[in-house]
């Protein structure tokens, strides 16, 4: 939650930014909005647009405002009734809005290249494959994550754990199956090599896949006039600019069909953000599959 002067000073931006815009020529009513998952205060994801903003908005002639998401469901709503004309979104984000509401890509963001996702075990665990899980606690990345959240229950699919839990990050989903809470976690390859446990853990799983890089996207609802305009201003954008906000303009949008097929099976899973409290146990198979079969109690329906 953001303190009284947090808040003062992001209305205080949003206000200065805003007035800039309104001070061009563009017609009454007309906007573009900047959508982007945040999981830091409304304040430091205002500063860190800013720039970007005041450049478009000057640039388009037109009012351009920033609207944070600051969880996974609340982008998903945005996506869906297609409320941001431009978004940072990471792949996962990406391929929904992709396939779903017809959002376009344009450029690719920056971002570690060559990203896969592994599931692993304590050194000692005596399991040997994924099916090994069945009734074992497992630990994922937050929703959202690609490597740590959509790869990971797109390998687990068909499986019912003992128990489902996310951790805010790697480290703690480490530290929860070295101390035996867990008999798994899953994170990137790059993020276990950096790990200080990363000895005593082994690979169960590795994702043959790399990952691509997120994508800058354009909304469906952008007028054909307006798209050609917006695509040359963020082709010629500062690079100083664009290194603030992390997207590459001479870049092509990256592959997503993998991603696709991924986040496909997964929402067969959890049509939206998972619930965390009826994930114990944990059925991974599609929605259809479970409401044929009679529920445990506490068991997702």
């Amino acid at each position: 939650m953001l303190s009284r002067k947090e808040f003062i000073q992001a209305l205080f931006l949003t206000s200065f930014l805003s007035a800039c815009a309104e001070n061009s020529s563009a017609p009454r009513g007309e906007r573009l909005t900047i959508g982007v998952v945040s999981y830091t205060n409304g304040n430091q994801t205002l500063k860190q647009y800013a720039s970007f903003q005041k450049y478009l908005a000057e640039q388009a002639q037109t009012f351009v405002e920033v609207d944070p998401a600051f969880n996974e469901n609340r982008a998903l709503e945005r996506i869906r009734s297609r409320a941001w004309s431009l978004v940072f979104a990471d792949p996962g984000l990406a391929a929904i809005a992709i396939q779903e509401a017809q959002y376009q890509p344009l450029f690719s963001l920056e971002g570690l290249a060559n990203l896969r996702s592994m599931i692993v075990v304590r050194k000692d665990s005596p399991l040997k494959s994924l099916r090994d899980l069945t009734g074992k606690s497992v630990v994922l990345g937050l929703p959202g994550s690609a490597t740590g959240y959509y790869i990971p229950l797109f390998n687990l699919y068909g499986l019912t754990l003992a128990e489902l839990s996310f951790a805010a990050t790697p480290k703690i989903g480490l530290e929860q199956v070295i101390s035996g809470r867990a008999a798994a976690a899953a994170l990137s390859q790059q993020e276990l090599e950096s790990s200080e446990v990363g000895s005593d853990l082994r690979i169960l799983f590795a994702d043959s896949h790399f990952i691509p890089p997120g994508v800058l996207l354009l909304g469906p609802d952008v007028e054909r006039n307006r798209e050609q305009q917006i695509r040359q201003i963020l082709k010629e954008i500062p690079e100083t600019i664009t290194r603030t906000v992390g997207y590459l303009p001479n870049s092509l949008p990256p592959d997503y069909s993998y991603m696709f097929a991924v986040v496909k099976r997964v929402r067969l899973i959890f049509p939206d953000v998972p619930d965390p409290i009826r994930l114990k146990p944990a059925r991974l198979y599609s929605q259809e599959n479970k409401q044929t079969k009679s529920p445990l109690p506490g068991a997702m329906a």
